[in-house]
């Protein structure tokens, strides 16, 4: 018997199956659910009806496979919308609130260009999983989910700013939003992305987490072309501390193109962050016990705004891979197969690079320039997980960086753990 946490990857009639990944994954102390579709489980086809009716049957396959795992929807720790029209957003919560009736998870919302099968609606949810996955040595599974708002940052009745659970924090994506106004903040985009990250700080500042425990940030961006103004701020918030100066931390990165954002907002920021203290009953551990990896490979293309890997307790959080070939910086040469691969070699590097493998992939994200490529990249995609395992989310958007066709990111399990500082 192992005393290592083991992917444990499982599916469920009572919600719709897929030979290329898993409904869950699930892993230490975290299940990882792939985005569901609003699809009837029995006929493989989208549900009748309109927004309503597809967000409703979003929730039922995600209670469904939370069901199967032994799970209550308070136990989902955050939730992502994702639609094609944003004025369907008001649709959408009158059915999640109907699943969320008290404790509301952290939550992230977005428009994007287009979802699978012609979808109005996709949703994805981050279970909490107590028992862990050690093999025939399941935990006490009593570990207690702490959340927090504080009233220096936007305040919301359908999302948690920030919900903790064993050693990590997950945050409500942030809008730039003047917490006092409840207004977006004046001005263009810079002083847009500068309030988001304000936000993310008072946030986190309010648990008594510096900003440099931050592991992955997902930049949501409502014009691509705004992404140099973006980084000219982010700069100036990463990195934070002198600590991470001294080593030139920064968290992984990934950035969306958005069709759309609440309140017609220029951008949104989403954080997940260390948590060394853990939730209780876990023993506390002193403030950066658990220690940060960060890791770069010159097998793939390096960034100075990324690190490619960083890795916390028990997970490795993989910067977006665009289809560069890390030699030349360039897009690699030919169509959607070619970048698929390159993509997911690049990501096959940076897993190597820190002793894994990709059957440690738990969660792959696919961003596609044309959703209509899904079926090309799958080809490729079957090729690096001829068992899909990983969860996964697939969604279509109206740009990438390097005006490529897909971009790839993904989240790695860590049997070894990150041990604390001798």
């Amino acid at each position: 018997m192992s005393d290592y946490n083991a992917v444990l990857a499982r599916n469920t009639e009572n919600a719709p199956i897929s030979s290329l990944y898993s409904q869950t994954v699930a892993f230490s102390h975290y299940n990882n659910l792939s985005a569901q579709l609003p699809i009837e489980p029995e006929t493989g086809k989208l549900v009748a009806g309109g927004i309503k009716e597809q967000a409703e049957q979003c929730f039922k396959n995600i209670k469904a496979i939370v069901d199967s795992i032994d799970h209550v929807m308070s136990d989902v720790v955050r939730i992502t919308v994702f639609v094609k029209d944003i004025k369907d957003i008001d649709a959408v919560d009158e059915v999640y609130k109907t699943f969320f009736t008290t404790y509301v998870p952290t939550r992230t919302v977005v428009a994007v260009a287009d979802l699978p099968m012609d979808a109005l609606v996709q949703v994805e949810a981050l279970v909490s999983h107590g028992e862990g996955t050690i093999p025939n040595a399941p935990q006490a599974g009593d570990l207690i989910k702490l959340t927090n708002n504080t009233a220096n940052a936007p305040i919301c009745a359908l999302s948690t700013q920030t919900v903790s659970f064993s050693h990590y924090n997950n945050l409500s994506a942030q809008l730039p939003i003047d917490p006092k106004t409840g207004r977006l903040v004046v001005g263009g985009v810079k002083e847009q992305a500068g309030q988001c990250l304000k936000n993310i700080k008072a946030i986190l500042e309010s648990i008594d987490v510096p900003f440099d425990d931050i592991v992955k940030i997902n930049i949501f961006l409502k014009n691509l072309s705004d992404l140099e103004a973006v980084d000219e701020i982010y700069t100036t918030f990463f990195p934070d501390s002198a600590i991470a100066r001294a080593v030139a931390y920064v968290p992984a990165r990934t950035v969306v193109a958005a069709s759309a954002l609440p309140m017609d907002a220029l951008v949104q920021i989403e954080a997940v962050v260390s948590h060394g203290d853990g939730t209780p009953p876990q023993a506390i551990e002193d403030r950066h016990g658990i220690v940060i990896w960060a890791n770069n490979t010159e097998n793939a293309p390096k960034s100075s705004l990324s690190t490619q890997t960083v890795a916390f307790s028990h997970y490795n959080h993989l910067s977006a891979q665009l289809p560069l070939d890390p030699q030349t910086g360039e897009l690699v040469a030919g169509g959607v197969k070619e970048q698929a691969e390159q993509c997911l070699k690049n990501m096959k590097a940076i897993v190597e690079s820190i002793d894994h493998d990709l059957d440690d992939v738990v969660k792959v994200n696919i961003f596609l320039e044309n959703i209509e490529d899904m079926d090309a990249v799958d080809e490729v995609y079957t090729t690096f997980f001829p068992g899909g395992v990983p969860a996964r989310r697939t969604v279509g958007v109206s740009a990438l960086p390097h005006d490529a066709l897909i971009q790839i990111d993904a989240v790695v399990s860590n049997a070894e753990g990150t041990p604390p500082q001798a």
